[in-house]
């Protein structure tokens, strides 16, 4: 085993690389216990231990060394090399010191006005993050800082001009600063530690064998002890499914974006051809899967020679073209708890998609299984994390309804008291104190909220007080470092000082969730100290940024048979069954982007990597993982409403099999398999064997429970829909305010009401002043005050009000000419109906009553809403004016002696539109009053009884514009029926 050697995609590297070297080597342990080898990660030196033990058919034996290529650090590679001084570079600088000092570099740069380009010190930490980024890929490469200077600033824009000068003072001070502090860059020392091996290698070879296996290469410290192994006397390089089929006239014309493209790099820059790489020994070539791979992966510029391959190369093959995101996570769980069902059988999702393996790893709940995740969980969502975050939320934002609830319910918050107490003690704060209008920021405001409000019980309020009493003491430093600048690490301690006064030590910082924020906030604090101040306000954002990147692994507890991997970790892994995940553009092939930092021409003019070979690394895992036994590739085909586009290699499967999407070619197998099997189990799983839906609900209530006063509004409303009126006046359920409420369309109808009612209360009668647009103007500034705060608000509300003022007057003049007068603005009236066994008392407040002449009346009523259409006002859907006119005929007016002989009805729809206003009269009132008179009394007669129910909506084109109760109602379920009509 000595040269270049490689291992096809289509069989499982680590078990056959462990089979060559056991039967090599395994007669004589010491002699294996000799080997090193060395693969790309510390998940693949995993990988290559199991296969060990599979091959070994679990007899025991000592194991080669192993180390990982990608994950360098010193004890592993003194260990893996032997050489006991193996390295003396300094250590690597901690990655959150690297980004906060890179950081202050970001934050002072400005632009040519003198303004920072970092608008707060998050943002500065996310663009120091992604110069980090830049610094690690020239380190890789070997591109010094002062190659910057040779790039001519005229040919970029002025903003790029910019960067460069800037990039250039930072490539002087940056090294400058690790100096001084006696620290490195983590790749530079990294690709320093490869290179200084492969020195030593070259002046001294091993005598023992050294196997270099799974690595393509990427980078240049990689290639060159690649090259060295290969040279070494027992030195072994093992590609990775390099194409030794491929012809000529496609190897050569191979770019960035081709999975072979690295392979072909490395084998230029070790001075070697394909006919120098010898298949591993035992491999049987040319099979099916081998010429699928080879032929879905030609370049473009030869595939006109394209040859379809056997239907036999896509028996390992399913395809599931999935609805939505959520249906293809449904789809790869069924495909992973399948395989359980025969023991020893393994299964993976391979994706680069977090949000998908986020919902697979949810919809396995289903099943009690927790998955193994190779990328771990966001330490954000943990409960720890997010008690910190909710306690910076609340501060920020002034302990507002919305945040400081979200604070007060949040599991781990209980403020040195037990957990019910707290609960307890903030459903009453909620229900009874933090409803409505948004209270003044502070918790003096909700403090003189608790003082008004009316608790039925004296305790509760005591408890209120006492929560908000050891909130305040929790979190006072914390407000007061908030509300002026301060440094990030004297913020870190006040949160961590607040957080456990909120929570119980031995439980914020217990668990793996715990401890690892524990861990993250001492290097965050030690990483942050000495820098600057930042402003007020920016905490929240920066303390978000900070913990954005860091996850957490659990240490046991998955189960040992699915795994979700992304695609660097499945590399040289295998399962029984893999499932290709997420298989759309932009998610995998990912989208690629030059960063903010240098542009494609600057790339090309420093010698680095057009961000295009990304794709081929990406392209390379996943031909690695179609050649597993069994592969299923899935795809969402919509996501957020909006279609995706299939990625570039489900495209080319179809090209190469004549499938065009949509056409009239047949389907092939592949597809059909998938959605005969894992797409319509998603459809079924979900779906009820039979279907019974709930009746439309129809309480009976007794009849000393049926009410016996009504306003003219619930008569509209148990016209309507009585279950509505059943469950308001009966039941008693009233919609609670929402948090944080805004004053809208009712809160300005009420206010433009209360500036009418006061204007006519001044002026009765007679013409109106000649300053009556003044006047109404400023009684509209008085009583819309709170309405008008915002900016926005007035300049929208206000010109219409304005407009409603001189239509107002004008109209009013104009009635008033003609001998129209006010009886009465505001007016309580009433009138009973039904039988003398169940009266029903029905009351009503006109808007405005005015008297026309010869007895005549006419009641108006405000909208600065929508109007009663015709067609709901003849189907007495719409009986408050007409209740208030057979009160005004009975008599039933309390400020107005007498009666009316004839009544006339109006709607004034005075919203600020067109002209200001508009008259809208109802023709015909006297026959529609008569019509409502005698329904009214028929219903009040009909519900006097107690087996008439009280039904949910029985006319729906009629039911209420706004319903607090149609969850309860359950229309949607009732009405699928085919109960829904009368």
């Amino acid at each position: 085993m000595k040269g270049l050697f490689t291992i096809g995609t289509e069989r499982r590297f680590a078990d056959e690389l462990a089979r060559v070297v056991l039967a090599e080597h395994g007669g004589d342990p010491l002699s294996l216990a000799d080997v090193l080898i060395l693969l790309p990660t510390r998940r693949s030196v995993r990988a290559l231990r199991e296969a060990f033990l599979r091959a070994a058919d679990g007899t025991p034996t000592i194991l080669p060394r192993m180390a990982p290529l990608g994950d360098v650090d010193d004890g592993e590679w003194e260990i893996a090399s032997g050489d006991g001084d193996a390295l003396t570079l300094p250590p690597a600088i901690d990655t959150a010191e690297r980004e906060a000092l890179l950081a202050q570099f970001v934050a002072a740069f400005k632009d040519d006005q003198g303004h920072p380009i970092a608008q707060s010190a998050a943002q500065a930490l996310k663009l120091a993050r992604e110069l980090g980024l830049l610094l690690d890929e020239l380190a890789i490469e070997g591109v010094s800082f002062d190659q910057l200077e040779g790039l001519v600033e005229g040919n970029f824009a002025s903003h790029w001009q910019r960067t460069l000068r800037f990039l250039a003072i930072v490539g002087e001070a940056w090294p400058q600063l690790l100096t001084e502090r006696g620290r490195i860059d983590a790749i530079e020392r990294r690709t320093l530690a490869i290179r200084n091996q492969a020195t030593r290698w070259r002046a001294n070879p091993p005598s023992t064998p050294v196997i270099a296996a799974g690595s393509t290469g990427s980078q240049p410290a990689t290639r060159e002890l690649l090259a060295t192994i290969a040279e070494l006397p027992q030195g072994a390089v093992v590609l990775p499914g390099l194409d030794r089929d491929m012809d000529e006239a496609s190897w050569n014309v191979l770019d960035p974006s081709h999975p072979q493209y690295g392979l072909h790099e490395l084998l230029g820059a070790l001075g070697r051809t394909r006919a120098d790489v010898a298949e591993w020994p035992g491999a049987v070539g040319g099979s099916a899967r081998h010429f699928l791979l080879s032929e879905l992966m030609r370049p473009a510029e030869t595939s006109e020679s394209w040859v379809k391959p056997e239907a036999a190369s896509l028996e390992h093959l399913t395809r599931a073209d999935c609805a939505t995101p959520h249906q293809e996570a449904l789809v790869v769980a069924l495909a992973l708890r399948s395989v359980l069902d025969t023991p020893t059988r393994t299964a993976a999702l391979v994706t680069p998609d977090r949000e998908l393996a986020r919902r697979v790893t949810a919809e396995l709940k289903r099943w009690q299984i927790d998955v193994d995740d190779s990328a771990g969980a966001s330490l954000v969502d943990t409960p720890p994390a997010g008690l910190l975050h909710a306690l910076i939320a609340t501060v920020d934002a002034g302990f507002a309804p919305v945040e400081l609830l979200a604070l007060l319910k949040h599991p781990l918050c209980t403020l040195g008291q037990d957990r019910a107490f707290v609960l307890d003690a903030t459903r009453r704060l909620d229900r009874k104190c933090l409803r409505g209008l948004k209270p003044a920021a502070g918790l003096t405001a909700i403090r003189a909220r608790v003082a008004e409000a009316k608790f039925g019980d004296p305790a509760d309020r005591t408890a209120v007080q006492t929560l908000l009493d050891q909130l305040d003491e929790a979190t006072s430093a914390l407000v007061a470092l908030m509300q002026s600048d301060a440094t990030p690490d004297a913020l870190i301690d006040a949160t961590v000082a607040a957080a456990e006064k909120l929570s119980p030590t031995v439980t914020l910082w217990s668990g793996n969730a715990g401890s690892a924020l524990a861990d993250v906030l001492g290097r965050l604090r030690t990483a942050w100290t000495g820098t600057p101040a930042i402003a007020s306000g920016e905490w929240p954002g920066l303390f978000a940024a900070m913990l954005e990147p860091e996850t957490i692994r659990p240490a046991f507890g998955r189960h040992p048979r699915l795994f979700i991997w992304g695609p660097l970790e499945a590399r040289l892994q295998r399962a029984d069954l893999l499932v290709l995940g997420g298989l759309n553009e932009g998610t995998w092939p990912p989208s690629v982007e030059t960063g903010p930092w240098i542009n494609r021409p600057m790339r090309a003019a420093l010698g680095l990597q057009q961000p295009e070979r990304r794709i081929g690394l990406s392209a390379h895992d996943f031909v690695a993982a179609l050649g597993a036994e069994r592969v299923l590739l899935t795809r969402a085909e919509r996501e957020g409403g909006a279609p995706t586009v299939p990625s570039r290699w489900l495209a080319r499967l179809d090209a190469l099999f004549g499938y065009e999407p949509g056409g009239n070619a047949p389907v092939p197998e592949y597809i059909l398999r998938g959605r005969r099997s894992f797409v319509a189990w998603a459809e079924a799983i979900d779906r009820p064997d039979n279907y019974a839906p709930w009746l439309r609900p129809e309480p009976r209530p007794p009849i000393e429970a049926r009410p016996t006063r009504l306003s003219v509004s619930s008569v509209e409303q148990w016209r309507r829909d009585p279950y509505g009126l059943y469950a308001r006046r009966i039941l008693g359920l009233q919609a609670l305010d929402p948090l944080e409420a805004e004053l809208g369309a009712a809160d300005r109808g009420n206010a433009l009401h209360d500036a009418l009612d006061e204007f006519l209360r001044a002026h009765p009668s007679g013409i109106l002043p000649p300053d009556a647009v003044r006047e109404f103007e400023e009684l509209g500034e008085k009583h819309l005050a709170d309405l008008l705060t915002a900016p926005a608000e007035r300049a929208f509300w206000w010109p219409r009000f304005q407009r409603l003022a001189r239509w107002f007057v004008a109209h009013e003049n104009a009635r008033r000419a003609n001998g129209t007068r006010l009886l009465t603005s505001e007016s309580n009236a009433a009138m009973t109906v039904g039988p003398a066994s169940h009266p029903l008392r029905i009351e009503a407040r006109a808007d405005r009553v005015d008297k026309l002449g010869h007895g005549d009346w006419e009641i108006i009523d405000y909208k600065t809403g929508r109007v009663p259409t015709k067609d709901e006002l003849d189907a007495l859907f719409a009986p408050q004016l007409l209740l208030e006119a057979a009160m005004a005929e009975r008599g039933g007016f309390e400020k107005i002696t007498g009666k009316a002989e004839t009544v006339h009805l109006s709607y004034w729809q005075a919203n600020g539109l067109g002209d200001g206003g508009k008259v809208s009269e109802i023709k015909g009132s006297d026959e529609l009053v008569a019509k409502m008179m005698v329904l009214v009394e028929k219903m009040a007669e009909h519900f006097a009884n107690p087996d008439t129910p009280y039904p949910a909506l029985p006319w729906p084109a009629y039911g209420p514009h706004f319903n607090d109760y149609a969850h309860l109602e359950r229309v949607a379920e009732w009405s699928t029926a085919g109960g829904g009509d009368e």
